[in-house]
């Protein structure tokens, strides 16, 4: 069995003591020995199949009075299906307002087409705090506006809405100096900060309480520490900051999901330090990363160790972004065999196309990556970033690894950019490869910092044939 073979094999701590003990042991496999996985990670992931119970939201209370919350009755009927041994929760036609929504194992939130679950604008509806992860380090939050933790056999599907009903008079302003319910002249403590702290000095997460005072924003829709799950058919809007974001997850299926929304921070969906991944023919026009793939941050991120793995991304649409496809920031844990293919990226608003971003204090390993037919209109900057100086740039002990990063049948229209790659000196990236790729309209010759092995195939850059680094 071949060193890579043996990893897909190797538990999360296990591949970690092996890289620790020498990372650079490991070869890609071919593009085409690397495809063949593909039909095997689709075979494990499978998403789960419901009873055919429903239970009715209104039955248990709820209704779309103007001023009313629904918060208890959803939870009623959750309890009440799941007691039954799960089934649907449905939300019918209509306008519907509640605070944190916690599921329950085999249950599926059905958001029927003409319904609208809202969000209610008060911190306060999502206490008491919960295990989650705030930009990959563990802590206790508020509420992910619709959570599960330890459950299995989850889903959130329909033709409906999810309005997570934020704005910059709300939670988009806890990125501001002043923040939404801030008193008068006090200065708020920098709750990022102390966090990464905590993180960084291995403070207990039970003791890592944040919640009111702290402004940390939450997720959208979060299942953590749980398996088999379907998030499908929904439109989401206006996230407090990520949108989708499995934590510590198996098994999970994201499509046909419309997710349109603007706040700061607001990735699309992100993947964190999960395992068998699937999100197809999805559309995402956002305020951040339209796809972001994760693994936890700094310390912390290598204190829990555990990777992400096995994601398949297909059919899908980026419009506005900072990145479309993207890994990173936080990969601390790594990243490894992801494939991407038959996707669509064109917007004046979209920063990168295919986005790598970590840096000295991140660290980890991303490597195995496998993109294919893909098309872009145009993007503002480069159709492939991997930048190593992303935020604390090279300050920091930690040494970066990305390898094997495999990219053909790709087109571009319209972009600054081809290349912009900036390794460091002393941990170049490694194994990059195009192939019959065609970057037309490009404005500025490329970037190409501390790569080793970088090489061009039937790569024509403004119609003239590129040629490989010697």
């Amino acid at each position: 069995m071949t060193p890579t073979r043996r990893r897909e094999f190797l538990s999360a701590a296990a591949a970690a003591a092996l890289l620790a003990a020498g990372r650079d042991a490991f070869a890609a496999p071919s593009q085409a020995a690397a495809w063949d996985q593909v039909p095997k990670i689709l075979a494990r992931i499978k998403p789960p199949v419901f009873a055919k119970r429903d239970f009715g939201i209104t039955k248990y209370g709820a209704t779309t009075a103007a001023d009313s919350d629904s918060s208890d009755a959803i939870a009623k009927a959750i309890d009440a299906c799941n007691r039954a041994g799960g089934g649907r929760v449905v939300i019918p036609p209509g306008i519907f307002n509640t605070g944190a929504v916690h599921l329950k194992s085999n249950i599926n939130l059905y958001i029927s087409a003409g319904a609208t679950l809202r969000f209610i604008a008060d911190p306060k509806k999502y206490l008491p705090v919960v295990f989650t992860r705030f930009e990959g380090t563990e802590l206790m939050n508020y509420s992910p506006f619709i959570y599960a933790d330890g459950q299995e056999n989850l889903g959130v599907t329909g033709e409906g809405t999810l309005d997570g009903q934020c704005t910059r008079a709300n939670w988009w302003s806890w990125t501001t100096a002043k923040r939404w319910g801030q008193p008068e002249g006090v200065t708020p403590p920098d709750g990022r900060a102390t966090l990464t702290d905590m993180g960084n000095r291995g403070v207990p997460v039970a003791q890592r309480v944040f919640g009111e005072g702290h402004y940390l924003r939450p997720v959208f829709i979060q299942p953590t520490r749980s398996k088999n799950i379907l998030i499908e058919g929904v439109t989401i809007l206006n996230s407090p900051m990520w949108e989708v974001s499995p934590l510590y997850c198996t098994n999970v299926t994201v499509r046909n999901v419309k997710i349109d929304s603007h706040g700061p921070n607001n990735d699309g969906c992100d993947p964190d330090s999960c395992i068998d991944v699937l999100i197809d023919n999805c559309s995402f026009s956002t305020g951040d990363d339209c796809i972001a793939i994760k693994s936890g941050r700094n310390a912390d991120g290598r204190r829990v160790a555990k990777p992400t793995e096995n994601v398949i991304i297909r059919n899908c649409e980026m419009k506005d972004g900072h990145g479309g496809l993207t890994l990173g920031s936080e990969v601390s844990g790594d990243i490894r065999n992801v494939f991407v293919e038959n996707c669509r990226l064109n917007s004046p608003n979209l920063n990168e196309a295919l986005r790598f971003k970590t840096n000295a204090m991140r660290g980890g390993v991303i490597e195995n990556v496998y993109f294919r037919n893909i098309t872009i209109g145009q993007v503002s900057d480069a159709i492939l970033q991997v930048d190593f100086y992303y935020q604390e740039g090279a300050k920091g002990p930690e040494h970066p690894l990305v390898r094997n990063i495999d990219i053909r049948d790709v087109t571009s229209q319209k972009s600054k950019f081809a290349l912009q790659l900036r390794g460091f000196p002393d941990s170049p990236m490694n194994n990059i490869h195009f192939e019959r790729c065609s970057f037309d309209n490009v404005a500025t010759p490329d970037v190409v910092e501390n790569v080793k092995g970088l090489t061009l195939t039937d790569v024509k850059v403004n119609g003239k044939a590129a040629q490989s680094p010697a």
